[in-house]
């Protein structure tokens, strides 16, 4: 299990498990319950069904399919995921690209195969048909028809109380509230790697090291999507447990396109991550506080970049519907001296694509972000979010920027630093264990820059419905 917290809903409420930092926290859960459905599948553990008397549900037999009498560790589980999505959006890009009015039907099927040869080794394979119905325009996150999504091979060992994991091939991987790196789930299309992931678990601490390429989706034909030299991606981490339950972390690494194109630079990039974060959560409070430096070069210019997060809340645990108030603070850099030698604009690396909202209407660089929220639970299954986002320019030199890192034209170097306002409603609900349905309305109120170059208000609806078998 990959060493990340995972929070559906990123836009305010943490609704998907908050996985917990070194996988052997969750042995105990793996002994006598059945699992639970994951936001990455790869991530279940069906074996516990070796057990007859936890198959109760239908199907069961294709979850855990036996393939060796003396050995329970060796089995087949097969599993599958639709989400369906409704959206409609009035301003794309706070309607700067001329976009009319937009509704239509994402839909992403997913089927996997999870085979184990024994307690050390194991295939996991998943394919996709992700498709965008009546959608006027498509971008690179919208659509992959019948494609090869996840296909790797893991190698696990215990080694005393440590335990050495390897896997290599077709993966994701996700970090932290993934701000920065993230399988995607927000748009219809998540992001994959082609990688080879080790990692060392011993005591409270962690140790990761990936090398990969990330995915670049195509839609010309079936099974065309493909990792290049063009694109890298490098890390090394280090986690470790600290006053108990709180998550201390860092990594450094290598972000490198052959080509890369910015305002105020354009060329090959090499840009160094330097990223620390610390989460947890106790008393009723919670925290995550994360803050990342860049440097190298795009071109002949050299990069001068940052950005810091952090998310605070209060749960009144004791109060009906037990109401979260939270505050949620962002910034990120911008180049604010065009046409020197030094590239200040942040690049986020690999978003979520709904850290802010659904709605898409601003990434994560030249942003100040402010967002106050409440959050109640009116019955266990059920929580509402409501939040109010207040947005502003890093530097009035850079643009304002919609996701994942796009410029809108004409506001670069032009008006005052506020970007505008959003007010946002969100609603999740999880019917049983597989069906989960969410629904969230947002209403951004654009400032004065972003209508000089042409945009407007916008409005953003979304209707979700997810089952995974």
């Amino acid at each position: 299990m990959a060493s990340v917290r995972y929070a559906s809903g990123l836009s305010g409420v943490c609704l998907a498990m908050a996985l917990p930092l070194f996988s052997s926290q969750v042995s105990a859960q793996t002994i006598e319950s059945r699992p639970v459905i994951k936001t990455n599948r790869w991530q279940e553990d069906w074996s516990v069904l070796a057990n007859p008397t936890l198959r109760t549900a239908p199907l069961d037999s294709l979850k855990y399919i036996p393939l060796s009498a003396g050995n329970p560790q060796t089995y087949l589980s097969l599993g599958a995921t639709l989400r369906e999505r409704f959206e409609m959006n009035d301003a794309s890009a706070f309607g700067t690209r001329n976009v009319a009015r937009d509704a239509y039907r994402l839909q992403r099927f997913q089927v996997h195969a999870d085979l184990h040869f024994n307690e050390n080794w194991r295939v996991f394979t998943q394919l996709e048909d992700v498709r965008a119905y009546d959608k006027t325009s498509l971008g690179g996150a919208d659509q992959n028809r019948v494609d090869l999504r996840l296909a790797f091979l893991e190698y696990t060992k215990k080694l005393g109380d440590n335990t050495f994991k390897a896997r290599v091939g077709r993966q994701d991987f996700a970090f932290d509230l993934q701000r920065f790196i993230s399988s995607r789930d927000g748009p219809n299309v998540r992001q994959s790697f082609d990688a080879l992931w080790a990692d060392w678990e011993t005591g409270l601490w962690r140790f990761i090291a990936i090398a990969s390429r990330p995915v670049q989706y195509q839609d010309e034909r079936h099974f065309d999507d493909r990792s290049n030299h063009e694109f890298r991606f490098h890390m090394l981490r280090a986690e470790r447990l600290v006053g108990g339950s709180n998550e201390l972390s860092a990594y450094v690494g290598l972000y490198e396109r052959d080509e890369a194109n910015y305002l105020d630079a354009s060329g090959a990039e090499h840009r160094n991550i330097f990223d620390a974060r610390l989460g947890g959560a106790a008393d009723g409070y919670d925290w995550d506080l994360e803050a990342m430096g860049q440097t190298g070069s795009v071109g002949a210019k050299s990069i001068r970049a940052w950005a810091a997060g952090s998310r605070v809340g209060y749960t009144f645990a004791d109060v009906n519907w037990t109401p979260r108030l939270g505050l949620q603070m962002d910034a990120a850099s911008g180049d604010r001296n065009s046409g020197d030698g030094t590239l200040g604009t942040f690049n986020p690396l690999f978003p979520n694509g709904y850290y802010f909202s659904l709605g898409g209407y601003t990434g994560y660089a030249n942003i100040l972000h402010v967002k106050p929220s409440i959050t109640v639970k009116p019955i266990a299954k059920l929580s509402i979010q409501t939040a109010l986002g207040l947005q502003w320019r890093e530097t009035t030199e850079d643009a304002v920027y919609v996701q994942p890192n796009i410029a809108v034209a004409g506001t670069a170097g032009q008006g005052s630093r506020w970007t505008g306002a959003y007010g946002q409603v969100r609603t999740d609900y999880a019917f049983t264990g597989n069906l989960s349905g969410a629904i969230e309305a947002v209403h951004y109120d654009v400032g004065q820059s972003v209508r000089d170059a042409g945009g407007h208000d916008s409005n953003y609806l979304g209707v979700e419905l997810k089952l995974s078998w």
